[in-house]
């Protein structure tokens, strides 16, 4: 591989690992700030509306604007924004302050999510997408860590921020020293003419249809790793430890099988693996809502974690196959905002059935969004063999 890509490459698992980064600070620190702003519990709930509008946004966008601004431009600019968020929530004394920038976060982290996807989706192969998300993973891993570390050093917890906020900012500042190496469309009159317009893009049927792929596959992730503790500890008298160390393992086998599939080359076309992924996740889930026994419940849970692991990857690397090459930006800026509708809305919608049923009708939520996964991708299959693709 040339120089440039590698160095290209390099940028992006650290941005990959930085966008990780924040999402794992927050569970951690969330009991000490609500303590430092006298906040209830559901206070939360604010932050992560004002972070989800920012993301869906810039993340919808993300196509329209790189036609517009040099890619290594925008990857400094959105790297610039979560890095003045982060260090305003360590400078803030008001709460609503910190809900403020939220929205600055997630215009930064979905603008960053949509581009380096769109760059990778174009320029390397299956392989390695799936071990840009594992770095992803490992930014979510050490995040806690960090976080947890700031607090035991008893530092606060806005120092964990003010140190996620300063490494963004080198990040940034790598991103503008190499701006003229990453691919530029904005000047090039040819690639612009070929490019299709956010609008055209939109009247697909296949946007429409991955848009939605993408809700239920990352609804049935967030949904897992929210709800897996309170199924398992509430709804199976299963012990704290027990519980907990099932939530551990199925984020570990979601990162370990993008490790694995970003190392191995898969034989076949890539749509018939997301489809048995989506068949392994389905019986899965159906098996957690059968089993009672403690160590059952935990192998679920890592095989769901598992066979959800490469999916994200080989749907965002597929995109520009699919779609073609004119509505890959576009596509895939569409796609990463509504992974972010999934993460939200498909927990509530999870934790409202158990309110209503019980917990144990937790995974039957869960069996509900794996079935409609692979109905929707059935159909956007179906409408790609339509087109000729």
């Amino acid at each position: 591989m040339p120089e440039r890509p590698r160095l290209l490459l390099a940028l992006a698992f650290v941005a990959f690992v930085s966008l990780g980064l924040p999402d794992g600070l927050l569970g951690v620190a969330w009991p000490s700030m609500r303590r430092s702003f006298g906040l209830p519990l559901d206070a939360l709930g604010s932050l992560l509306i004002s972070t989800t509008v920012g993301y869906v946004t810039s993340s919808f966008l993300s196509g329209a604007i790189l036609r517009h601004v040099r890619l290594g431009t925008l990857l400094a600019l959105s790297c610039a924004a979560t890095a003045l968020a982060m260090i305003v929530y360590s400078l803030a004394s008001h709460w609503a302050l910190v809900v403020a920038f939220g929205v600055a976060a997630g215009l930064g982290a979905g603008a960053i999510d949509s581009a380096l996807n769109t760059f990778a989706a174009h320029s390397y192969s299956a392989r390695t997408v799936n071990m840009l998300h594992a770095f992803y993973g490992f930014g979510t891993t050490i995040g806690p860590a960090l976080m947890t570390a700031v607090l035991l050093a008893n530092a606060g917890w806005q120092r964990g921020y003010l140190i996620v906020g300063l490494a963004q900012l080198v990040l940034a500042a790598g991103f503008v020293a190499s701006r003229r190496l990453w691919p530029d469309e904005s000047s090039n009159a040819q690639t612009q003419a070929e490019r299709a317009s956010l609008a055209e893009t939109l009247r697909l049927r296949a946007t429409v249809l991955s848009a939605a792929v993408f809700i239920l596959y990352c609804g049935l992730e967030a949904s897992s790793g929210a709800w897996l503790y309170t199924l398992l500890h509430e709804g199976r008298a299963i012990s704290t430890a027990s519980a907990g160390a099932a939530v551990s393992v199925f984020w570990a086998s979601l990162m370990v099988a993008r490790i694995v599939f970003g190392l191995v080359r898969v034989s076949g076309p890539v749509a018939r693996w997301l489809v048995a992924c989506m068949g392994v996740s389905l019986l899965a889930t159906v098996a957690l809502g059968l089993v009672l026994d403690s160590r059952a419940g935990m192998a679920a849970s890592a095989v769901i974690g598992f066979a959800c692991g490469p999916i994200f990857p080989w749907l965002i690397a597929e995109t520009p196959r699919r779609l073609g090459a004119r509505h890959g930006a576009n596509a895939i800026g569409v796609q990463i905002a509504s992974a972010a509708i999934g993460l939200m809305l498909a927990p509530t919608l999870v934790g409202v059935l158990g309110d209503r049923y019980g917990v144990g009708a937790i995974p039957w939520g869960l069996t509900v969004l794996a079935a409609l996964l692979l109905i929707a991708f059935g159909a956007l299959e179906r409408c790609r063999r339509a087109a000729g693709g």
